[in-house]
């Protein structure tokens, strides 16, 4: 702990603050989302498809925008946006706390959502130009920042909701309100100054980037590639949850052993994250170790698929053992690949945008992964559900990892032909 201080001190003042920044977003984000479904079916008393509906638009409207957010943020500088999404994620929460109209609930849940495409991929594109060519490094301290954000939200968040849901806003509000205030007065304006043109901010209209970024093969085939590691690692929050029920049932073991799950994930980023990069970094080439990550987290299903030739007890220590162990150990190296791409992701990003438009590119990576995500997270359902009407429960505990399996052979094939490099410089013009 004591040499990861040191790390973060030695980043300048705006990398420091905007790896702060990014612990807080997450402790008021996780503070009240997870408890947002609760009161809208239970407070409000809202049919649940009203309930699929609210969050839904919220997902919608930050996956469909980051593209937009990120050629924003390229084209005005990123502090603005950086600003402009913590102000609007103040006005959003502090409505989902007070108003009770559909539309109202519907108006403020698109707000949070855009908020997240406006500030996101800038907060990514300051961070790689204000850390350099510590990139890698700055990505892994920023990543155990954002998981500490993730594992406390929630604690708190609980704390709140038991004296009432709408102290649980406004707090969440006040956080996001604080954080507009230090953006405007502490960080320093940036944006994309290594591109000719001002990273496309004097460019006429947005559509021209949009070009130039759509046009980048060697990136959308990366993004592509990619889209297995969200997948996969969203399982903790689909598919573990869920065979955790499955086994050990709907009481107060299964909600300890679901919370034990997110607690393995979060706490073994934030002791091991940067240790895992530094490692990986001296032995590897970033191309080798995104291949190894996704293959370990296809790996990390493996004791699921083990546990479902085990006879299942009909209750008792046995059963909650095999409705526990497997997921969390499947959670935990779900947590290591992600340890091992993550930085090295971030930084392929930047190098694949040849250190231009960083920030669009940004935005179409996350609205490429988002759609990834959803279309994964229903075929995941549907193998669920099938899997149980068929009785072949290790279904999904094959297809996972064979996702894994072809999503890290994509990304060695990437490495190999070259399209991993980072772009090539125009050429001097010749006098």
């Amino acid at each position: 702990m004591t040499g990861m201080l040191t790390q973060f001190r030695s980043y300048e003042r705006s990398a420091r603050l905007l790896m702060v920044n990014q612990f807080t977003i997450n402790l008021g984000f996780y503070m009240l989302m997870p408890y947002l479904a609760a009161h809208l079916s239970g407070t409000l008393g809202l049919a649940s498809w009203l309930v699929g509906l609210v969050l839904g638009v919220r997902n919608f409207s930050q996956q469909g925008m980051f593209l937009v957010g990120g050629a924003l943020a390229d084209r005005f500088g990123y502090k603005p946006l950086i600003v402009a999404g913590c102000v609007l994620r103040t006005l959003g929460f502090v409505t989902l706390g007070l108003v009770d109209s559909l539309s109202a609930l519907l108006a403020a849940s698109a707000a949070t959502g855009l908020a997240g495409a406006l500030f996101n991929p800038a907060v990514r594109a300051y961070l790689a130009a204000a850390a350099g060519d510590r990139r890698l490094e700055a990505f892994a301290l920023f990543n155990v920042f954002y998981q500490a954000g993730i594992l406390l939200g929630p604690l708190v968040g609980m704390v709140l909701t038991g004296v009432n849901f709408r102290v649980t806003c406004l707090v969440a509000a006040g956080i996001f309100a604080l954080l507009s205030l230090v953006q405007i007065r502490a960080l320093p304006a940036r944006g994309d100054e290594s591109a000719p043109d001002g990273g496309g901010r004097r460019e006429a209209g947005l559509p021209s980037p949009w070009r130039g970024v759509l046009a980048n093969r060697p990136f959308l085939l990366f993004s592509g590639a990619m889209i297995g590691s969200y997948v996969l690692s969203f399982q903790v929050y689909l598919a573990l949850p869920l065979e955790v029920r499955r086994l050990g049932g709907d009481g107060e073991f299964a909600a300890a052993a679901v919370a034990g799950l997110f607690a393995v994930s979060g706490l073994s980023t934030i002791l091991g994250q940067t240790r895992v990069t530094r490692w990986c970094k001296a032995r590897m080439t970033a191309g080798r170790a995104l291949a190894r990550g996704l293959l370990t987290m296809g790996l990390a299903f493996v004791p699921l698929l083990a546990a479902t030739a085990l006879p299942v007890p009909a209750e008792g220590p046995g059963r909650w053992a095999l409705a526990a162990v497997p997921p969390a150990l499947c959670a935990l190296l779900l947590a290591l690949g992600t340890m091992i791409t993550y930085p090295f992701e971030m930084d392929t990003i930047v190098r694949l945008s040849g250190n231009r438009l960083v920030a669009t590119h940004y935005g179409l990576y996350n609205t490429i992964c988002g759609i990834g995500i959803t279309l994964g997270n229903l075929l995941t359902g549907a193998a669920l559900d099938a899997s149980r009407s068929a009785g072949l429960p290790a279904l999904p505990w094959i297809a996972l990892p064979v996702l894994g399996l072809a999503c890290s052979a994509a990304l060695y094939g990437l490495h190999r032909t070259g399209r991993l490099a980072p772009a090539a410089a125009p050429a001097p013009a010749m006098g």
